[in-house]
């Protein structure tokens, strides 16, 4: 398989220039994912390949302040789900210490402000 990078920038007008330097094939679509469709036949056609052969990556030419803030809420999403398999791992452990002192489940669920259904889950977790 030959990969080809196709660069995307969006005009003002809303459409995306598409450029595969490599080629030199040059489009534009009005949508980033009719990039592939758009491109691999002419990438194809001028490096002499067949289209089955061609894989194409495409790199959009992005704001500067939206790859910070991107990065930062991938970041951040990236972040809670570690609180949050934290915090299920301390629920059931906190479920787990009464369930062994002899707590009934309806008691731990009061405690523990989950349904008794949640805390049988939680003991068979």
């Amino acid at each position: 398989m030959n990969t080809f990078t196709v660069t995307a920038e969006r005009t003002p007008r809303g459409w995306w220039v598409l450029e595969a330097p490599e080629v030199g094939a040059v489009s534009q679509v009005r949508r980033l994912d009719q990039v592939a469709d758009e491109m691999r036949e002419a990438v194809a056609h001028l490096a002499g390949l067949a289209e089955s052969e061609v894989e194409l990556e495409v790199e959009p030419v992005l704001p500067a302040d939206f790859v910070a803030a991107r990065d930062l809420a991938r970041a951040r999403r990236q972040e809670a789900d570690r609180l949050r398999d934290e915090a299920a791992a301390a629920h059931r452990e906190a479920v787990r210490i009464l369930s062994d002192r002899g707590y009934t489940v309806r008691d731990i669920g009061t405690l523990m402000d989950v349904s008794p259904q949640r805390v049988s889950q939680l003991t068979r977790a």
